[in-house]
């Protein structure tokens, strides 16, 4: 059964190379399985704890937005240190009440994730490379991710972006409809 809008979110970290490649970073999104949305992300020069929870920060901000919370929610990555250490599972576990799927299988157990990270990096990968800093090429892929939520057309979404997907399809807590009824 395919899981409900929210309920299974992917991660991983995938590198970057930019500066015409003389220098690498790093980019964790986070991915709902069913609306295609990624929900939240952080580039950094490091694969490391600090960088996990920026983007899991994130993620909570924009579902918190749309009155969403992590409780009861997967959240599936493989088992890299930076997922197994005390910091992330307190995020995770304590502080977000989520649930943890570990891939047992390394990056083929996480096909979802790696599929997004593959296409991300080839439909942008030149982008990225002509960056000249990591700030330019933070700027490249939250302009990039933004097209990508906003406006990327999904074949699994019948061909709608994930925000035009959420908005037709996805039923919101009741005080976000309101909102969305006010600012109209």
């Amino acid at each position: 059964m395919d899981p409900a809008p929210f309920e299974v979110f992917y991660t991983d970290f995938t590198e970057i190379p930019y500066a015409n490649g003389r220098k690498k970073a790093y980019l964790m999104p986070i991915l709902d399985h069913k609306t295609k949305w990624v929900t939240g992300w952080a580039v950094g020069e490091h694969k490391n704890t600090s960088l996990a929870l920026e983007a899991l920060s994130i993620a909570h901000d924009n579902l918190e937005e749309i009155g969403i919370d992590l409780e009861d929610r997967f959240i599936h990555h493989d088992q890299d240190p930076v997922y197994t250490g005390y910091s992330w599972l307190q995020a995770v576990l304590i502080s977000e009440k989520a649930r943890i799927s570990f891939s047992e299988n390394g990056a083929k157990g996480n096909t979802y994730m790696e599929s997004f990270n593959g296409r991300f990096k080839g439909e942008n990968g030149s982008l990225f490379y002509d960056a000249r800093n990591i700030w330019e090429l933070r700027r490249i892929i939250d302009t990039q991710i933004n097209y990508y939520n906003m406006r990327r057309r999904h074949s699994a979404l019948g061909y709608l972006a994930p925000w035009t997907y959420i908005n037709r399809e996805v039923t919101l807590p009741e005080p976000v409809v309101d909102l969305a009824l006010i600012s109209s």
